[in-house]
């Protein structure tokens, strides 16, 4: 989708919302923050899973920031 296909969608989306009345449109507005919520929550529990994944793998390590400064100047 080309730029200007999708700014003519999005214009088009804002016709569409502001034809509706305001109580339809904070509605509107709860129901994507509500979506917008869920899908953040989704992504933090795949990258939750995929830390814990890869400091089962060893491939994750803990310290401290002095620890960690350490190790570069080795």
């Amino acid at each position: 989708m080309t730029q200007t296909e999708k700014t003519s969608t999005f214009q088009k989306a804002i016709e569409v919302v502001e034809a509706l009345s305001p109580d339809e449109q904070a509605m509107l507005i709860e129901l994507i923050q509500k979506r917008l919520q869920q899908q953040r929550r989704q992504q933090l529990l795949q990258e939750v899973a995929l830390s814990e994944q890869e400091y089962a793998r060893g491939n994750v390590r803990r310290g401290s920031v002095a620890d960690f400064l350490a190790e570069l100047d080795e």
